[in-house]
C-alpha cells in the first residue's frame, strides 16, 4: 500500500510489484543529460536501471547526449538516440545537450509506454514537455542537486533560479522520484511534488569485504598505517580539499579513486596522497574492500552511492552530517557524521580512530549489514512497480 505524508510517498513492503511470467512489458524511453562514456552516479544508475528493465522483460530504450546502441549485461539490445550536444566550459569530459530542441517527434517515433527523466535538466526538460504533449505519463529522478552547483559554479542567479528551473522541469513530469529522506524534504520545501522515495542499490558481488587485498594494502600503507579513502569524481562541489589536512596525519595514508577537472590542483595540494584514477568492476571493488575508512566530504549528496559501495564493503565511513548519506551512515554504528566544513576537525576525527582500532573494527562489523537489503533488484522493481502505477492511472484518466 502507499503512505502519503508531506508530498512524500513511501512504498511498504506489500507494495512490492509481482511479476507474472509472460506480462506485457513496457516500453520505457529512459532519458538522461548525460550517458557513456562519462563515467558518474547517472550514467551508472541508468546503465543498472536499463539492464534490470530488460532482464524483466520490458523493453528500454535510451535518449542521451552521447553513447552508441549497446547489448546490457543480460544480452538484450539496448536502443540508444542520441541528440546534438554540447560541453561544460570548465568540465569539458561531460556532453550535455543543447538547451534547445523539441522531442516530440522523437518520442512519438520511439512510442513508449512511459517516460523515465534521469536527473533532467535541459534534456529532461524537452522530454517532459513532449511526453506531455503526447499523453504519455513520465518519472523525473531528482539525483543532482542542480541549485547547489549553480551557487557553487557561480552560474548567473545562483540557488534561486536553479530552484525555479527545477520547479519547472519537475513541475511538467506527473511524478518525481527522491534518492534520500533528506533530498525528499528539500524538494518538498521548494514546492515540488508529488514525491516518492526511490533509494539507489548496490552491488553486494562487486563490494563485498571479501575482496579485500593483502598485497593492496601492503603497496598502499606499507607500514601498516591507517587506509584511508575516498571515491569520487574530482571537481569542486565534492570538497576534496577538505582532506588535506587528514592526507599529512601521521600513521596515516589517503587513497584518492576518480578523476576530474580538480585533480591537477588537488594532486598538489596533497602530495602525500595516492591518486589512482578512475577505476570500475573488480579492481574498484578491491581497492574499496581494501581501506580501513571510507571519508566523504561532500556536504550536497543527494545519495552518495561511494558510501553505500564502502559500507557493502564492510568498510565503516565518515561523511558530511548532511544530505543522502543521512540514510545511510549512523553516528557510531557503521560510521560517524562529520558536522560542519571544518577539515581540522575531519583530520581530528580521523586521528581518533586511528587511535582506536576496536572502534573502529566494531563499525566495520556492522558496515554491511547496513545496506544488504538495499539490491538493486530490489529497488529496480520498486520503479517498475512506479511505472506501472503511472501507465495505469493515465490509462484511466
Amino acid at each position: 500500500m502507499l503512505r502519503e505524508d508531506a508530498g512524500l510517498v513511501e512504498l511498504t513492503a506489500d507494495a512490492l510489484p509481482v511479476l507474472v511470467p509472460g506480462s506485457t512489458g513496457l516500453r520505457v524511453a529512459v532519458v538522461a543529460e548525460t550517458f557513456l562514456p562519462a563515467v558518474n552516479g547517472v550514467v551508472n544508475s541508468v546503465l543498472r536501471l536499463v539492464d534490470h528493465l530488460a532482464v524483466r522483460g520490458h523493453d528500454p530504450v535510451v535518449v542521451a547526449p552521447s553513447g552508441a546502441s549497446y547489448e546490457s549485461r543480460c544480452g538484450a539490445r539496448v536502443e540508444v538516440v542520441t541528440v546534438p550536444a554540447m560541453r561544460l566550459p570548465r568540465y569539458r569530459q561531460l556532453s550535455l545537450a543543447r538547451p534547445a530542441g523539441d522531442l516530440t517527434a522523437v518520442l512519438r517515433r520511439l512510442a513508449p509506454d512511459v517516460v523515465h527523466l534521469a536527473s533532467p535538466a535541459v534534456l529532461g526538460l524537452a522530454a517532459a514537455r513532449a511526453a506531455r504533449t503526447l499523453g504519455v505519463p513520465s518519472v523525473a529522478v531528482f539525483q543532482t542537486d542542480l541549485a547547489a552547483y549553480a551557487q557553487r559554479y557561480r552560474l548567473p542567479g545562483g540557488a534561486p533560479a536553479a530552484w525555479r528551473y527545477l520547479r519547472r522541469v519537475h513541475g511538467t513530469a506527473d511524478l518525481t522520484l527522491a534518492p534520500s529522506s533528506a533530498t525528499a524534504a528539500v524538494l518538498a520545501r521548494q514546492g515540488i511534488g508529488p514525491v516518492a522515495l526511490w533509494p539507489r542499490g548496490v552491488d553486494l558481488d562487486q563490494f563485498a569485504p571479501c575482496h579485500r587485498d593483502e598485497t593492496l594494502r601492503q603497496q598502499f600503507a606499507p607500514d601498516g598505517e591507517l587506509l584511508v579513502g575516498v571515491v569520487a569524481r574530482l571537481a569542486v562541489e565534492k570538497r576534496l580539499e577538505l582532506l588535506a589536512p587528514l592526507s599529512e596525519l601521521p600513521g596515516v595514508r589517503l587513497v584518492v579513486v576518480g578523476d576530474g577537472p580538480q585533480r591537477r590542483a588537488l594532486t598538489r595540494l596533497m602530495p602525500r596522497a595516492r591518486f589512482l584514477g578512475q577505476l570500475g568492476g573488480a579492481e574498484l571493488g578491491a581497492v574499496v574492500a581494501s581501506l580501513d575508512l571510507f571519508v566523504h566530504p561532500g556536504a550536497d549528496e543527494t545519495f552518495c552511492q561511494a558510501v553505500q559501495e564502502a559500507l557493502a564493503a564492510g568498510v565503516p565511513a565518515v561523511v558530511a552530517a548532511s544530505g543522502g548519506p543521512l540514510d545511510l551512515v549512523r553516528h557510531r554504528e557503521n560510521g560517524w557524521l562529520w558536522a560542519g566544513a571544518d577539515p581540522h576537525l575531519l583530520a581530528a576525527i580521523v586521528a581518533g580512530l586511528r587511535d582506536d582500532r576496536t572502534a573502529l573494527q566494531a563499525a566495520a562489523a556492522r558496515a554491511r549489514p547496513s545496506v544488504e537489503g538495499r539490491t538493486w533488484g530490489r529497488v529496480g522493481d520498486d520503479l517498475i512497480d512506479h511505472l506501472h502505477r503511472l501507465r495505469t492511472a493515465a490509462h484511466a484518466a
